[in-house]
Formats: structure tokens, C-alpha cells, sequence
């Protein structure tokens, strides 16, 4: 079956068209943690400020001073992880609307179209990364302790969200392999 003049296969079964995929699922995954964030603020923004508190966690005289009790910075930095993730959101989703522009085009249109997907896509799962493995992972994890938080230890949903961005940006940066040389 041929779609626009190439075979059906030759797109559904292209790298773009798994990238258009998990830029999609993960975009929409973003917006949806986001809004949760929005909509049920106390329970994460709690979680932030546990964290951050350390209140729940190991208690080593070389390790309390680094606890932030001010409520007000919890809350800064609550509204910054929201912003953030939206920001992810918005990047992924704009990917996607590409790459979904890119598989019903064909020629030069497609190789401009598909520059653009890349970097939007890129900079969507390299923002996840910095925020999951550089705020999560390490700041949150390794700094305040995060691992040892009997109330809130989130790391193992930030390695979820490390790993799922790493592949995305894997995926999203493997040469696309030429349709006409599979035939």
C-alpha cells in the first residue's frame, strides 16, 4: 500500500515515525504531570518541601546543614519544577506536531521540517534530563537525601523519567536509514 507515493511501511516503520511516537506520549505525559501539579498542588508541593527539609531522612551532624526549611523557597522551587515540566510539555508536543509534518512530506520540505523535529524534540528530553537526573536524581536524591526519605523518595519515578528521556534522545539522533536502500 502506498501512501503519497511511498509504501506505508517505509514511514509507519521509520525512525521518525518512533520518534514522532515517543515524542508524543512523552510530551503528553509532561503536560499531564504538569496540570496534576497544578490541580493538586498540596501533595507535591509537600513533597518538595520534604525534600528539601530533610526532616525524614538520615540525620548526620555533616549532612543537616544542608536542609532548606523556608517554606517560601520549597514553593519557589515547586513553581519552578512546574514551569519546567510545562516547558518540557510545550517542546515535546512541538516536536511531534513536526515529526507528524515531516511523515506526510516528502523531498526538501521533509529534510527542513525534520531538522526542526530533531531539535524540538532534543531539547524536550534534554530539559527531562537535566530536570530527572540533575534536579531529581542529584540535587534532590544525593544533596538533601531524597533516597533515605521515609516520607518522600521519588527516585525511582526519576530514574523512570532519566531512562525514558535517554532513549528518546538516543533515538532521536540515530542517522534515519535511507527507505529506497531497504527495498
Amino acid at each position: 500500500m502506498k501512501v503519497n507515493g511511498t509504501r506505508f511501511l517505509d514511514v509507519a516503520g521509520s525512525r521518525n515515525a518512533a520518534v514522532a511516537a515517543l515524542a508524543t506520549i512523552t510530551g503528553f505525559y509532561y503536560l499531564f504531570v504538569a496540570i496534576t501539579n497544578c490541580t493538586d498542588t498540596d501533595t507535591n508541593r509537600n513533597a518538595v518541601a520534604a525534600v528539601l527539609s530533610m526532616k525524614s531522612t538520615i540525620h548526620k551532624g555533616g549532612t543537616d546543614w544542608r536542609a532548606i526549611t523556608n517554606g517560601n523557597v520549597a514553593l519557589v522551587a515547586y513553581i519552578l519544577i512546574v514551569i519546567w515540566e510545562f516547558l518540557i510539555a510545550f517542546a515535546l508536543l512541538a516536536g511531534a506536531l513536526q515529526w507528524g509534518r515531516v511523515l506526510l512530506r516528502r523531498g526538501r520540505d521533509a529534510t527542513a521540517g525534520a531538522a526542526v523535529a530533531v531539535g524540538l524534540s532534543s531539547l524536550g528530553w534534554t530539559m527531562a534530563v537535566l530536570l530527572f537526573a540533575g534536579g531529581f536524581l542529584t540535587v534532590g536524591g544525593e544533596w538533601f537525601r531524597m533516597w533515605a526519605n521515609d516520607d518522600v523518595d521519588a527516585s525511582s519515578a526519576a530514574l523512570q523519567n532519566f531512562l525514558i528521556a535517554g532513549v528518546g534522545l538516543i533515538l532521536v539522533h540515530l542517522p534515519e536509514r535511507d527507505t529506497a536502500a531497504r527495498r
